[in-house]
């Protein structure tokens, strides 16, 4: 799920089995899976995004048994939705994710939702104070106490979860060292770590008297949405049917699973499987064979499989990349045929419009709006070419890259491409995150 401004919401869907592409009915909105309706700050008209959705053949119908109309689910009250992931920007980022916990979650407040983010707490915030909130949590055989940070902005509620296999890991480094030591390398105890992420998640909505907002007060109660993402966050629906839902609580909680990147699963040992504290049953959800011998050879459990087998729903960040994700072995990294059978919506990407404002932005040394671009633009071009070094030429051609230095991002099409312009009357400036 990409970062979306509340204005800019435009209905346009089709259906797609495997990768035929036909005609077919508008699918369920969040408010139409299952959840009672909370009283909402303001009543208000949500569009759906665009979007694909790939996956069975028959539509989805509304609950009065007929298709919804085209562009237009009407959400005249606020929901409680609650937003998981490993990274939230600004606080932690390492790449998008971090951007689409930051900017998404103020777009749904602002549509007169209830909204919490729930990350990780690495490094010593300075605005999210401590709750004074502890929950024990079991980890494998261990019993391991976390609590709960917090802070209010932009609409939001921004916990934290506080342990010091977060903090002592990472602290100082959150754009660098969230998963691992260093790039290319994970901590060997991810699975716990994200265990125990995943379950402190669950205490989250019940157990926080949140009270900054002056619509909202209390704790978010048990008529939640989840939306994970991620592979770090694929153990929420799982805990959440086999701790709670078993035993009646979270009754009509649901949980969204979005994509954000299939290359990274969370593929482990089938024997680690005992180590996840989940019943024997979910043992087919999580099992996977593939061809590659880390981290063991052969049998392996895989977190992202079971989420997706596992949750009420499965999106990811556009829908493209929904298509692109069932259309073989190869883009769907060995899970096209599991996504073909769940059925995946594809929402196309937005934008944070107060977070990327050029008439605003404090990084820009001169803001610029739509009257004055042409004027700032090429003297921002002049002064990025006078910090990195380059001959200042408002009239050269110069290109950007910013990104990983990965095959997913294109830089191996960038490498094989600079000799071919280079020796022209050109510029390149490349920013990388390794």
């Amino acid at each position: 799920m990409a970062t979306l401004t509340a204005s800019h919401f435009v209905s346009r869907t089709s259906h797609v089995n495997g990768t035929q592409g036909s005609s077919g009915s508008e699918t369920k909105s969040l408010a139409q899976i299952g959840l009672r309706s909370q009283r909402a700050t303001h009543n208000g008209l949500r569009r759906l995004s665009a979007r694909t959705i790939v996956g069975r053949s028959k539509g989805y119908k509304s609950e009065n048994g007929k298709g919804l109309a085209s562009g237009a689910i009407v959400c005249r009250s606020g929901m409680n939705l609650v937003f998981v992931g490993c990274e939230v920007g600004p606080w932690s980022k390492t790449g998008g994710l971090g951007d689409v916990l930051g900017g998404l979650p103020p777009a749904m407040a602002a549509r007169g939702h209830r909204v919490m983010s729930v990350s990780p707490r690495y490094d010593q915030y300075k605005d999210a104070w401590d709750t004074c909130v502890l929950v024990e949590i079991q980890v494998g055989d261990r019993i391991e106490t976390v609590r709960f940070f917090h802070c209010y902005k932009r609409g939001v509620d921004r916990v934290f979860v506080d342990h010091p296999w977060f903090l002592e890991k990472v602290w100082g480094k959150t754009g660098s060292k969230i998963y691992g030591p260093r790039a290319g390398v994970d901590y060997i105890d991810n699975q716990m770590r994200f265990s125990l992420f995943c379950q402190a998640v669950l205490e989250a909505p019940r157990i926080l008297n949140l009270n900054s907002n002056k619509y909202f007060s209390g704790p978010y109660g048990e008529d939640v949405v989840f939306i994970a993402n991620d592979w770090h966050t694929a153990l929420l629906p799982c805990y959440l049917k086999s701790m709670y839902q078993s035993s009646g609580i979270y009754r009509n909680a649901k949980v969204v699973f979005c994509i954000h990147n299939i290359a990274y699963q969370g593929r482990f040992a089938f024997s680690d499987f005992a180590s996840l504290n989940l019943p024997d049953r979910f043992k087919g959800s999580f099992d996977f064979m593939d061809g590659y011998k880390k981290p063991v050879k052969g049998r392996k459990i895989n977190w992202m499989k079971a989420a997706i087998l596992e949750s009420d729903r499965v999106v990811t960040v556009s829908p493209y990349y929904a298509q692109e994700l069932v259309s073989g072995e190869a883009k769907g990294v060995e899970l096209d045929k599991t996504i073909r059978k769940a059925t995946i919506t594809g929402i196309v990407n937005g934008m944070d419009v107060q977070e990327w404002n050029p008439s605003t932005d404090k990084y820009v040394g001169i803001h610029y709006n739509a009257a004055t671009v042409m004027d700032a633009k090429p003297l921002l071009k002049e002064a990025l070419q006078a910090e990195v070094g380059l001959p200042v030429d408002r009239n050269i051609p110069l290109i950007g890259f910013i990104g990983r230095l990965e095959e997913q991002k294109g830089s191996d099409i960038l490498a094989a491409a600079i000799p071919k312009f280079i020796d022209q009357d050109v510029q390149i400036v490349v920013l990388v995150n390794t």
